[in-house]
Parts: structure tokens; sequence; C-alpha cells
């Protein structure tokens, strides 16, 4: 490998692959961002091709169908996407000589458990969303045994609107607030997430599946409130303040079952390279900041 690393990165005008790109070159790696004009996961078939004639030592795949609902209403397109493109986004991989880097979910899981989730727990989806990208993990793995799997949770930030811009912009326009009160994961800052896995790229030695995702674990109405909270002590003129929290129970917005509790562990990625991740509360602090005060 190259002494510099050089960086295929899918999903080009995505909430991470913006980032990445970006952070990419701010590292002085070489980098290219592919959107999906330039690689589309639903035609596997085309990837060798849009990969013909590329140098690079390593491909991140931020791309994928990630709406849960949606891959609930259309299994099959998930499945290609999500399943089938990777494996041949693996295969593609070996034949350069690279690496890939598969952005996963914490949805993989099922949700029953009130412990952090280690890479060591059983996956057991839920919905179609969870189960397609448990397959992209398999066939990432099968067929690029150096293949490395990161399993990451509620994103925040970038250049697009993300959870607590929604919440924010309620209350800003003196919305009610309803957020469900009995599902739990680990909010994530996309610059956090970013660095993390350029931190695997830089590195190296790891194969195989990694949890990554800022510490501290939430429900939604937490991480609303919380998000509310941080925007008044910006000054922003809030008009409604309060959540109120409900149950997923009921909650005719989903169509796909949600799993209750999918907190990931990240002890693992704290004994590789010595980086503990700092709480959501503080990442969303800094970016509500870098947001709604510039």
């Amino acid at each position: 490998m190259n002494s510099v690393p050089r960086v295929v990165v899918l999903g080009a005008k995505g909430r991470l692959g913006r980032v990445l790109k970006n952070q990419c070159a701010d590292q002085n790696m070489l980098v290219k961002a592919l959107g999906r004009t330039e690689l589309d996961l639903a035609l596997p078939d085309s990837i060798p091709q849009a990969l013909e004639g590329l140098e690079f030592d390593w491909l991140i795949n931020a791309a994928g169908t990630t709406d849960v609902d949606d891959c609930e209403r259309h299994p099959k397109l998930a499945h290609v996407v999500n399943a089938e493109a990777t494996g041949a986004l693996a295969r593609a991989c070996v034949n350069h000589g690279a690496r890939l880097l598969q952005i996963s979910t914490d949805y993989v899981f099922g949700g029953d458990s009130r412990a952090l989730l280690t890479e060591q727990d059983v996956p057991a989806p839920v919905n179609a969303y969870g189960q397609t990208k448990l397959e992209g993990e398999q066939a990432a793995m099968a067929e690029d045994r150096r293949a490395v799997v990161a399993r990451v949770s509620w994103l925040f930030g970038g250049d697009k609107q993300s959870f607590p811009d929604g919440v924010v912009m309620a209350g800003l326009a003196g919305d009610a607030i309803l957020r469900v009160n009995d599902k739990w994961a680990c909010p994530t800052y996309v610059e956090d997430l970013a660095r993390w896995l350029l931190w695997l790229v830089e590195d190296g030695s790891h194969a195989g599946v990694i949890h990554l995702c800022n510490q501290g674990v939430a429900s939604w109405s937490e991480y609303a409130q919380v998000a509310l909270d941080l925007a008044g002590e910006l000054g922003l003129r809030l008009r409604t303040t309060h959540v109120e929290g409900h149950t997923m129970e009921g909650f005719d917005r989903f169509i796909a079952k949600r799993p209750p509790f999918t907190a990931l562990d990240t002890g693992l990625f704290t004994r590789l390279s010595g980086i503990a991740a700092r709480p959501w509360q503080e990442a969303l602090a800094e970016y509500l900041k870098h947001r709604y005060t510039r």
C-alpha cells in the first residue's frame, strides 16, 4: 500500500460521504468520491466497469438504501443495494488489491437486551433494512477476508438536515414535538465518525466488524429534548421547549418494526486506537453551535 492511502468513497452526495471526502482531502489522502451517476448499487453487475481504471487502496461504501420503511416496502431492491452490491464491491476490491470498508448499522440487532452490544453479540434483525444490511456484512467478509464492517447509529451533522435539526426547526416554529421514548441507541456526530473511519484506514490493522458511535445512550425523546435545551442555551428563540414522549406501539408513521435497544459498545475501537469517543451531548452541542450561530 502507498504511504498515502488512495481512497474511493461511495455516496458522494450523502451525509457521511461528503464529510469523508472533505476529511480525506484535509488529511492529504488521495480521494475519489463517486455518486450514483458514476456507480449505481442497484446495478451490481455494473460495478467492475465503474471501478475500472481507478487505482485505490480502500473503498469506503457510505452509500446504500437506509430508509427503514422504504426497505420494508421494497425488500428486493433493498437486498440488491445493501447485500448483492456489497458482495460485488468486495470482489472488486480484491481484484484491485484493495480493501473494503463497509458502513453497516445497529439495526442488525433485535434490540431485546438492555446491555451495550459488542461485536460478539449475535445479530437478529427485525426488519428488511437490518436483514439486508446484515447480508451485506456477510457478503463483504465472505468475498474479502480483509474487509472492515463498521456498524454505526443515528448519524447527525454534515450539510444535510438530520434529527436534531428537525427538532430545532419545530421548536422555532412553535410546533408540538412528539418523539418516541421507548427506542434507544447512540446519537453519533458524522464528523467524529469520519475521523474514526479514516483512523481505521490509516492504521490498517483491523479486519472484521467494529462498532463506532459517540458515547451515551438516549431515546429519541431524550435526544430531542437535549437538542432543544442546547438550542435554547445558544439563544435561539424557541417557541416550543418541551418534548412529549410516546411509545412505538400504535405509531402509525412506522411501517417497519424497530428494534427497541441497539446501543453499541465501542470498547474494541478504543482498545485498538486509544481514542475514547466523546459523549454525544458534547458532540451535538458543537454541531448546533456551528450550524446555528454562524
